[in-house]
């Protein structure tokens, strides 16, 4: 299968956590041993934001708070290249992640431009490469009916309809935003009906799990 994995920052740590790079770099190794082939896209997570508070109270504008967190989730994304192959670069366009993939069994990535965040680059790149599945991997179970850290009744939902995730999840992008899957992502997702899977991305095995067809997190189709 062709997948398309989004770590989110929020799950790497900030810096980022040696033991989940390491979880990550196995679970990649074992599926592109099995005959997958990645796109691995790679969040900037609390140390963007941190950054985009700085240049928020400087006075840059939401463009330039956006490529200050476009850097960070490419340094985020350079690690994680340099641990799973030596890689030092990183593809900075869709075009140039493409080649990479044709080259190659995994390809990491970071941000790509303003106003879109890495899980726009995922739902993006899933969508021309002609994906079979998006993983996200997040600091949640999955998606819920409204913010389990707000409300108490909020409910995990185990399969929803494109539709549904809209209705729960859509709205606008803003810089340093934090959602379980990106407003814009979601419009994208609706779009071109990439099949997704939110699940929990602190232990890398659960996405393992996800690919080999286990009930895990949320599944969006």
């Amino acid at each position: 299968m062709k997948i398309v994995l989004r770590i989110g920052g929020s799950v790497l740590g900030s810096p980022p956590d040696p033991e989940v790079v390491e979880g990550y770099s196995k679970v990649v190794s074992e599926l592109t041993g099995e005959g997958h082939t990645l796109a691995v896209i790679v969040g900037g997570g609390p140390l963007s934001r941190k950054y985009i508070e700085s240049a928020r109270k400087v006075g840059l504008s939401g463009f330039h708070q956006d490529l200050i967190a476009i850097h960070t989730s490419r340094l985020n994304a350079r690690l994680v290249a340099m641990k799973l192959g030596g890689v030092s670069s990183v593809p900075t366009s869709i075009n140039s992640m493409l080649a990479r993939l044709s080259r190659n069994r995994v390809g990491v990535m970071g941000g790509l431009r303003p106003g879109i965040t890495t899980d726009t680059v995922a739902a993006i790149l899933a969508q021309k490469w002609n994906a079979d599945l998006l993983v996200k991997g997040s600091n949640q179970e999955g998606i819920y009916t409204s913010d389990p850290k707000t409300d108490r009744k909020a409910k995990k939902l185990d399969s929803i309809s494109y539709a549904r995730m809209k209705e729960i999840l859509g709205g606008h992008h803003t810089p340093g935003i934090h959602s379980i899957v990106d407003p814009v992502a979601v419009e994208q997702l609706a779009e071109s009906r990439v099949k997704l899977i939110v699940l929990d991305g602190s232990d890398p095995r659960n996405v393992t799990l996800a690919v080999n067809g286990a009930k895990i997190g949320t599944v969006v189709s």
